[in-house]
């Protein structure tokens, strides 16, 4: 048999997409087993075993593909098949223009004009000399992007996309494009001692015009009324372009007094937001070590200053990040970081009782390990109504509607996720998914590419593509 005759062969007898959806069930069993055994005790072997058995049914499972084929009347032997009976043949002409289909159609995501409300805050340059303080000019940025998040009306595009941009030449039109937004917010950082140059400009994204840019050179305790100045500035420039009134006194003092709202939270205390900014700067690098750095950097943080409820928050999100996706010390690890957990966010909300960061943390905790829904919704609907724009918000609830069954609400409320963070896999995927089991074939099959695309390395982004085609009996 010619080498090219027998792929082809291969291929029919669905020998390929048996090995493709073996090696992506055992990967997600592997990782399953990996998070939830040792929490429950489970003894060191155990793990190992399974991956073992898992790797020893491998050749197994391709004989079995190779030899056998679901029909219409069950299994049978592929060579007492005839043509005419078997789905795979039947069906790969149809597979093949279906592909064709996809791969010609064009993105399905709507292209309509950004909002002239709307903004993308990028990441900050760091042009200090110590590289190792590219936590302040992310923390710097990250900040201006929350509270900008926060004000009614404005569309802010989310982290993950917004520096999905980082160190990459890309242009004011691209990102526009990308992010959906006609607005750019960049500057750099530069950070000598107790001294901090602060430059900022705001651009149109569709030409690259400069609308306004400002240096600041402060005292490092001076940088909150820095990131006070850039947010009502920024805020008062979209506003204007809208109604060619925010100079005036009465919109000037609404402006300053929606920042002012959407800064509850923060410290005066320059050590402890240092402290609160690397925490934010490992937190977000989503890694068990990187996770146990946020910790301390958080707890040191709150030690500086008691009464600093964002980093009550940034402490308990990370203690729920460890309850989720650690796989060290076992069940009384997980248990030590739930009590930290529900500490921590009774402690930012007794704070500050609308800090929508705290309220993530707790409708996370009332979702996910409490299982208590209805506290979550209410908790999920005081949060939206303070940051509407939060993609994180928007996603928990599309976790929480599709716990309570209701799929056409998570796919809308994934929906909006994506729309304000286009960047992030999490929340493509999850909308990709739940279009493909809710059989909207067509949009899911849009989607996954995107999502192959934006993590490449995930076995579950290839495979969902599967997921994608109308099922007809094949395996």
């Amino acid at each position: 048999m010619k080498i090219d005759n027998f792929f082809a062969e291969l291929k029919r007898r669905n020998v390929v997409r048996m090995a493709g959806l073996y090696l992506v069930g055992a990967w997600l069993l592997t990782q399953v087993a990996s998070t939830v055994l040792p929490m429950f005790g489970a003894p060191d072997w155990l793990p190992r075993s399974i991956v073992s058995l898992l790797a020893i049914g491998f050749v197994p499972a391709l004989i079995f593909s190779w030899v056998f084929e679901l029909t219409p009347q069950g299994l049978k032997r592929d060579e007492d098949v005839p043509p005419e009976e078997s789905i795979a043949r039947r069906d790969a002409a149809l597979v093949a223009a279906t592909e064709k289909s996809v791969a010609a159609r064009p993105s399905a995501e709507p292209k309509s004009a950004a909002s002239a409300k709307s903004v993308a805050v990028l990441a900050f340059a760091n042009l200090s000399d110590d590289k190792g303080t590219e936590y302040f000019s992310d923390g710097i940025s990250e900040e201006l992007l929350t509270v900008l998040q926060k004000i009614p009306g404005l569309h802010v595009a989310a982290r993950t996309s917004a520096f999905s941009f980082k160190g990459k030449n890309a242009t004011a039109q691209e990102i526009g494009q990308k992010l959906g937004v006609a607005h750019l917010v960049e500057g750099s950082v530069r950070k000598a001692g107790d001294v901090v140059r602060i430059a900022a400009r705001l651009t149109r994204a569709d030409t690259g015009e400069q609308l306004w840019s400002e240096n600041f050179t402060r005292d490092l305790k001076d940088v909150f009324a820095v990131q006070t100045e850039l947010a009502q500035t920024i805020v008062g420039q979209l506003s204007g372009q809208l109604t060619d009134g925010a100079a005036d006194p009465a919109a000037k003092a609404a402006i300053q007094a929606e920042v002012r709202a959407a800064e509850r939270g923060g410290t005066k205390n320059a050590e402890a937001h240092q402290h609160y900014l690397q925490g934010r700067f490992y937190f977000n690098r989503n890694s068990e070590k990187s996770a146990h750095e946020a910790l301390a950097e958080y707890q040191r943080a709150v030690e500086l200053d008691p009464s600093f409820a964002l980093a009550w928050a940034g402490l308990a999100q990370t203690h729920v990040w460890h309850c989720q996706f650690s796989t060290e010390s076992g069940l009384t690890g997980f248990d030590a970081h739930l009590a930290g957990a529900r500490e921590a966010t009774a402690r930012a909300l007794a704070l500050e009782p609308n800090l929508p960061e705290a309220l993530l943390a707790r409708s996370e905790i009332q979702l996910y390990f409490d299982f208590d829904w209805n506290g979550a919704a209410e908790t999920l609907q005081t949060a939206l109504a303070l940051a509407p724009a939060d993609p994180a918000l928007l996603t928990a609830a599309g976790n929480l509607a599709l716990a309570r069954g209701d799929a056409a609400k998570a796919i809308e409320l994934y929906r909006q996720a994506v729309a304000l963070d286009p960047v992030n896999p999490q929340a493509r995927s999850y909308l990709a998914f739940n279009l493909a089991v809710t059989r909207q074939f067509a949009e899911a099959r849009a989607e996954y590419p995107r999502v192959v695309e934006l993590n490449p390395a995930a076995p579950w982004a290839h495979a969902g593509l599967g997921l994608s085609f109308p099922p007809r009996g094949q395996l």
